[in-house]
């Protein structure tokens, strides 16, 4: 439903050029979503789940509005799926609060445990 509301919101409002950089926006902030899930699951480094959130949410959200929106729809779907199946309410606001530190532009490096390799 997002989705829909977000498409018809885009192309009554921003136009249509604007509706195609949109859609390019979300596309890459999910591919920016994707990488920060790929690079946490790589480290597998302990205590560094927040510091992905943050990084994969600051990431999509310099893509610009599309990749704002991704990032908030791909973090409220992952964070949903993840209470459904018993994960505690604390961890997943928790979590939710990291995923909007890096949604507003603030510096995911905030939540980055010690040790955690340069290359992430």
């Amino acid at each position: 439903m997002k989705l829909l509301t977000g498409l018809i919101f885009c192309s009554l409002v921003l136009g249509v050029s604007s509706w195609f950089s949109f859609i390019r926006e979300a596309y890459q902030g999910a591919e920016d979503m994707w990488r920060a899930y790929s690079d946490m699951k790589e480290a597998n480094w302990r205590d560094s789940d927040k510091y992905f959130h943050a990084r994969g949410n600051y990431d999509a959200a310099k893509r610009g509005p599309g990749g704002v929106w991704a990032a908030e729809v791909i973090s409220d779907a992952r964070e949903g799926i993840q209470s459904l199946m018993g994960r505690g309410h604390e961890d997943s606001m928790a979590d939710q609060e990291a995923n909007r530190w890096g949604r507003s532009g603030n510096d995911p490096n905030h939540y980055r445990p010690a040790g955690l390799p340069d290359k992430y």
